[in-house]
């Protein structure tokens, strides 16, 4: 069952005054409550993130989803905990369902620096990710493993939406942070690349020509990890609960030992192109589940729950040699049940906001 090929997840939360249901600016009290994570010696951390009302529970290496189960939940619980004990919320999505005053940059020459290049495309930029480490420890397979991941990130979106709401209210987006995200130069699905070398000349030709703040700001939903041997999957909103984030984990890793397979039997990777890949995600970005989507392996529209279809189709193989492929149907049967993130906050809105704050609270309970 121990074929190397490990996860991680970053998990982004905003932080919330419970009165004014607007978001606080007080990551830096809340990281010091935290204090060390449990498991810092494999990876685990509490991190800044752009705004100071953001924070970040990172897990360490696992090799199993029950492993990883374990450490989503502490790092949320924990977070969760500090922020109670500051007189503050934590809160699982993508964007503010209340938007509240201009947000203040963490303090240090990146995040300001960050600031100057971007300038109004960031100043409201309290989007909130989870993303996914696929361990991949050889560049060149890991460049070719990103070629493969290409067609099935739009539906990994659809599956996560969890933000529907901006500055002036419901958005009618069920992403509205992937809309705020695809201001940015180069974002979206990432181009195709021949080789490592091109990755980086790629990455370093836009450092150069001052679009990107750094080597480690690309906005591709698909990248080479910055500081760890992975492949990084960041298309998916902040996660609503555990059971989201396990999801996008299990399937993101299936994606890449598919690719890895797909690789060893010499099959190649499907090329649409990025006219119909911005389409695609605009498509999950605006629907969700609820509405059509875009078929990247035959440039057709197709309902949103048929390309999930297709793809538990083609990663099912690698679900199963992993045990994970019961728990995916069973996740996967619970958002065809109860909605997407974007969905469930919408429903929970037609009672107001107070409603839609408590189903997004995570609970404090004993970490």
């Amino acid at each position: 069952m121990d074929d190397g090929i490990t996860v991680g997840v970053e998990e982004e939360f905003l932080l919330l005054h419970p009165a004014t249901r607007e978001p606080a600016t007080r990551a830096g009290e809340v990281l010091h409550r935290a204090g060390r994570h449990r498991w810092a010696d494999a990876g685990g951390g509490f991190h800044r993130e752009l705004f100071q009302t953001q924070v970040e529970a990172a897990t360490g290496v696992c090799g199993t989803l029950a492993e990883l189960r374990t450490q989503i939940e502490y790092g949320r619980a924990r977070l969760a905990e500090a922020a109670n004990a500051c007189g503050l919320a934590l809160l699982a999505t993508g964007t503010p369902v209340v938007a509240g005053p201009p947000p203040e940059l963490t303090p240090g020459d990146r995040f300001a620096h960050i600031g100057r290049v971007y300038a109004g495309v960031v100043a409201d930029y309290q989007s909130c990710g989870c993303h996914v480490h696929v361990g991949v420890a050889d560049r060149e397979t890991a460049v070719a493993v990103l070629n493969h991941l290409r067609p099935w990130l739009p539906v990994l979106l659809a599956l996560s939406v969890n933000s529907p709401y901006g500055a002036a209210g419901d958005s009618g987006y069920a992403s509205w942070r992937m809309v705020q995200q695809s201001r940015f130069p180069g974002s979206g699905v990432q181009p195709v690349f021949a080789s490592a070398a091109g990755y980086d000349e790629t990455v370093e030709r836009l450092v150069d020509c001052g679009v990107l703040a750094d080597a480690s700001m690309s906005f591709w939903l698909a990248r080479l990890g910055s500081k760890l041997p992975t492949i990084e999957i960041r298309v998916a909103d902040a996660a609503a609960t555990a059971d989201d984030a396990i999801l996008q984990a299990a399937l993101s890793r299936a994606l890449v030992r598919t690719a890895l397979h797909d690789l060893g039997a010499g099959r190649p990777p499907a090329r649409p192109d990025a006219q119909l890949c911005a389409a695609a995600v605009w498509n999950a970005a605006r629907y969700g589940m609820d509405g059509p989507g875009v078929d990247l392996t035959t440039g057709r529209p197709a309902p949103a729950w048929q390309l999930v279809e297709n793809l538990l189709g083609h990663v099912g193989p690698a679900l199963a040699e992993r045990d994970d492929l019961a728990e995916v149907k069973e996740l996967l049967e619970r958002v065809r049940n109860e909605g997407d993130g974007a969905g469930r906050q919408r429903r929970a809105a037609r009672e107001g906001e107070a409603p839609v704050v408590r189903l997004l609270t995570i609970d404090g309970g004993t970490s």
